[in-house]
C-alpha cells in the first residue's frame, strides 16, 4: 500500500499547485505575516524568511517523506505568483483520509482561489489517490474559511468545543491567545456531485488536471 504522496503538480484554468520551492521563501514569509493568517493559524509571529526557508527545505519534505501529508504552493498560471498554500496533514492511509487546510495571501483574496485550489486538491485525492474522506477544521468565527468549505461541498459535522487557539491583537499591538471552537467539516467523494457546475456558475474554474 502506498503511504506517501507523490511529487505532484495540479492545474486548473487559473492556478498551478506544486511543491514549495526555495524561491517562494520571500513571498511565503510576507503571506504568513498577514493579520488574518496570524489570527487564525499557529504560524509564529513575526514569520521570517529564514522560517519560510526551513518550512520549504526541511518541514515540508519531512512531512511528505513520513506520509503525514503534503504542502503545495498555489500559484497563478499566468504570472507564476505565489497566492496561497494548500496543506494536507494527519493523513491516515488505512482509512484513506486526510485533513485539508488553506491559506490565501491578502493580495489574492476575493478571487475564489481558495475554493478553486481546495476543490482541485479534493478531485485529485478522490480521483487519483483513492481517498475516501477529507476533513477540514475552521475556527468558529472564521467565516471566510467556512464559506470555502461550503463552496466545495463540505458537510458540517459538528463542533469541537474550546479546541482551537486563535489570536487577537492586544492594546499594545502584540498578540494574545483566544480559545474558541472548531467547526468540523467532512467531504466524501459523493459530496462533489454538482459542485463543478456551481463553481462554474459562480465564475470560477472547476476543471483540474494533475501530473
Amino acid at each position: 500500500m502506498t503511504t506517501t504522496f507523490p511529487d505532484i503538480s495540479i492545474s486548473t484554468d487559473r492556478l498551478v499547485l506544486r511543491a514549495l520551492e526555495e524561491a517562494d521563501a520571500p513571498a511565503l514569509a510576507e503571506m504568513m505575516n498577514d493579520e488574518l493568517v496570524a489570527a487564525w493559524t499557529a504560524v509564529p509571529q513575526p514569520f521570517t524568511e529564514a522560517a519560510a526557508h526551513t518550512w520549504i527545505t526541511e518541514y515540508a519534505p519531512a512531512e511528505r517523506a513520513a506520509g503525514r501529508g503534503i504542502d503545495l504552493a498555489v500559484t497563478e498560471f499566468l504570472t507564476q505568483r505565489l497566492v496561497g498554500v494548500i496543506q494536507l496533514t494527519k493523513t491516515n492511509w488505512r482509512v484513506r483520509s486526510t485533513e485539508l487546510s488553506y491559506i490565501v495571501a491578502p493580495w489574492a483574496r476575493g478571487e475564489g482561489y481558495a475554493s478553486e485550489a481546495a476543490l482541485a486538491t479534493a478531485q485529485w485525492l478522490f480521483g487519483d489517490q483513492g481517498f475516501e474522506r477529507i476533513e477540514l477544521r475552521t475556527a468558529a468565527d472564521n467565516t471566510a474559511s467556512q464559506q470555502v468549505a461550503q463552496k466545495i461541498g463540505c458537510i458540517s459535522e459538528g463542533v469541537l468545543r474550546g479546541a482551537c487557539i486563535a489570536r487577537t491583537r492586544t492594546e499594545d499591538g502584540g498578540w494574545t491567545d483566544l480559545r474558541t471552537d472548531f467547526i468540523v467539516w467532512g467531504l466524501l467523494p459523493e459530496d462533489l456531485e454538482g459542485v463543478d457546475d456551481q463553481m462554474t456558475e459562480a465564475g470560477y474554474s472547476s476543471y483540474a488536471d494533475w501530473s
